[in-house]
């Protein structure tokens, strides 16, 4: 998959491209109809998580960058305070979502 801006290539479905930033179009990320897509469910990221994958779900949630929303989380941690405990309690609250097939990039090598 191409990216709309830079025209680098990304791993298909990103909504975000890896190399610019650049937000991608829904209809080149999904790869489906927007009429059969799921509803969207607030859940923890299984693949995009540093800790445990709640600041990388809220992005997916809200259609943002998870780079920009760990962001917030830190300023709201240093300068509010409850951000940690927040963080806490959505990690226990949250489900996690269900792994996807793992992303191939062409011409890497095959894992076996």
């Amino acid at each position: 998959m191409l990216c709309s801006s830079c025209q680098k290539e990304i791993a298909p479905g990103s909504k975000f491209c890896y190399n610019c930033g650049a937000k991608q179009s829904d209809t080149a990320a999904a790869g489906a109809p927007p009429s059969v897509a799921a509803p969207k469910r607030l859940m923890r990221s299984s693949r995009d998580k540093k800790i445990g994958g709640v600041c990388a779900g809220l992005a997916d949630y809200f259609d943002l960058d998870p780079t920009l929303v760990r962001v917030v989380w830190l300023l709201a941690i240093f300068f509010a305070g409850t951000g940690f405990l927040v963080y806490l309690v959505l990690w226990i609250v949250l489900p996690v979502a269900p792994a996807t097939l793992p992303i191939t990039v062409p011409g890497s090598p095959a894992q076996v």
